[in-house]
């Protein structure tokens, strides 16, 4: 208790620069704290709504979309298959100087920073509902995120006011000073907000309270970053356990047998520890949906329509229940670079796409199909490609198993030759057949090229870039590929010298890949691996160094390694 004539020291100027140098972290704290807190709250009831509806998803979605596509590429160059991780964690890091900038705007004018969160609010809710297959209930995310993050920044924010006030105002802790000319007598100063002053409260009073509502400030960040963090994950998980986890697991033993037999195991197709057949859970994923679309197959119908002569609706029971083959086809993403690694072959299960375009007899000048996923995506793809005989399928199991869900779950189309991004779509809702001239699929205007048969390549997996490896005898490996052509030759040389035949191991068809091996004496010192493979034409790929756009990457896989 403050006994009368007793004075209490103001601060010293260097407390007083301390409490100013500091006093901006925690309105900054406050807004990244609230921020946090709405998109835990946003990815929660995205869980009820739709996974793809949620803040971070609908406004990457955006992103994703409207990037350059010289941004796309340096993402995928950079991140590989982690491409969409990277995006999000940038975002969220994005959101968190936002937030620490809307909350040291928000502590002197506190209308800044529920604006701020409002915009925010408002960029989530646009970004939902403008995405493929949104509804009305898609807003709901990003509203309640707004109302989430602009409660608990309010809420922290009190509680900064009462313990360091906005610049210009006494801090709470000095508000009630001794009148140095008066020593038996307290005077009273104005509180920061410009009221009464507190003039009843002693000293140790008001330090109290200001050190208990630093501790509420403190306690309740921490509740809002930590609670909000856990909810987003907690959102992430429980998103993926939808219908379509029931529907696949009770269709696992379903799957009908192909026409004929399963595609045979091919015996002497593997070199080394290169597998013919890539795994389903190390098979690349390149396509644009951040959150994988949720489908129950009991609901779900295909259309193929357009400029055709008997449009046809199937669902999914309907389509099963069709005569189907099984078959390895290798894919190939457009932007894989050379030497790179987003290409897998398997064993797909489908139906025959010509079948059902025979069904529905199109325009004889109806020159593209148009396949639509559930998330928007489209690709472009000739007719004539999947009426030429090679084996293009509505796939419904790979490797024996149904399509896992980062791939296409329940139906995706598989196209043997041509690049994935004018092929190979995953949820496929519609076929449309249309013309070349009346229709630019999602990736045609970015700079990609309508037509894109897959080009000749070869890739040196064993060793690695940069490896150490004994002198003597080594086994040099990789894969090469052309597909629909075939590889008839793979060759290696060493540091520019001339080039050796490899031995090529067994294939299924002119469809896959074909892994090659060769036997190096290694002598010590560093040396330099190239790769080049042959087509059944007996053409060479090109030397050219060319990008993977606007019609895949060129030229020899060169790799570095040390001898010891």
């Amino acid at each position: 208790m403050t006994r009368t004539g007793e004075t209490i020291a103001p601060p010293t100027r260097r407390a007083r620069a301390g409490q100013s140098r500091w006093a901006w972290c925690y309105p900054a704290v406050a807004g990244v704290a609230a921020l946090v807190a709405g998109l835990g709250v946003g990815e929660v009831v995205a869980v009820i709504v739709d996974p793809r509806s949620s803040p971070l998803v609908a406004v990457d979605g955006l992103v994703i979309d409207r990037v350059p596509e010289a941004g796309k590429q340096l993402a995928i160059r950079l991140f590989g298959t982690h491409d969409k991780l990277a995006l999000q964690i940038g975002t969220v890091v994005l959101l968190g100087l936002i937030g620490a900038a809307l909350g040291g705007l928000a502590r002197s004018r506190r209308w800044i920073g529920f604006a701020g969160v409002a915009a925010l609010g408002g960029l989530a809710i646009a970004a939902a509902l403008t995405r493929a297959g949104a509804s009305v209930p898609w807003a709901a995310p990003g509203l309640a995120a707004a109302v989430s993050a602009g409660v608990v920044l309010g809420w922290l924010l009190r509680r900064v006011e009462a313990f360091a006030p906005a610049a210009g105002a006494a801090p709470t802790l000095d508000r009630t000073v001794a009148d140095q000319s008066a020593p038996d007598r307290t005077v009273t100063r104005p509180s920061a907000d410009g009221g009464p002053g507190d003039g009843d409260r002693t000293g140790g009073e008001r330090a109290g309270a200001a050190i208990a509502s630093r501790r509420l400030f403190l306690q309740g960040s921490a509740l809002a970053l930590g609670g909000g963090a856990v909810a987003g994950w907690l959102g992430r998980v429980l998103g993926r356990f939808a219908v379509t986890d029931v529907a696949r697991d009770e269709l696992a033993v379903q799957l009908p047998a192909p026409s004929g037999g399963p595609a045979p195991v091919i015996p002497g197709a593997d070199v080394a520890d290169l597998r013919y057949v890539t795994p389903n859970d190390r098979f690349y994923r390149i396509d644009t949906a951040l959150v994988v679309p949720r489908i129950d197959p009991a609901t779900w119908t295909l259309t193929i329509d357009g400029r055709v002569r008997r449009p046809l609706t199937l669902t999914f029971d309907e389509l099963l229940a069709r005569p189907m083959i099984e078959r390895y086809i290798t894919l190939t993403c457009v932007s894989n670079e050379v030497g790179g690694d987003l290409i897998g072959n398997a064993r797909w299960l489908g139906v025959p796409i010509a079948d059902l375009l025979d069904e529905v007899d199109p325009d004889p000048a109806a020159d593209q199909v148009v396949s639509w996923s559930v998330d928007g995506f489209t690709a472009g793809t000739p007719t004539a490609a999947l009426r030429d005989g090679r084996d293009a399928l509505l796939a419904v199991g790979m490797n024996g198993e149904p399509l896992p869900f980062e791939h296409g779950f329940p139906v995706r189309m598989v196209v043997p030759g041509l690049y994935g991004y004018v092929s190979a779509t995953k949820w496929l809702r519609r076929l449309e057949l249309t013309t070349f001239d009346a229709f630019d699929a999602y990736w045609i205007p970015r700079g990609w090229a309508k037509q894109a048969p897959i080009k000749t390549q070869s890739r040196i997996d064993r060793p690695r870039p940069g490896q150490r490896i004994a002198a003597g005898e080594y086994l040099v490996a990789g894969v090469a590929w052309a597909q629909r052509r075939g590889i008839s030759a793979v060759q290696v040389r060493v540091d520019g010298g001339p080039w050796q035949d490899a031995t090529l191991a067994a294939v299924a068809s002119i469809d896959t890949w074909r892994l090659w091996s060769w036997r190096w004496m290694a002598t010590p010192g560093d040396h330099t691996l190239e790769v080049r493979a042959a087509d059944n034409a007996g053409v060479f790929q090109t030397a050219e160094v060319a990008p993977p756009i606007p019609d895949g990457a060129t030229g020899y896989h060169r790799i570095s390694v040390q001898v010891r």
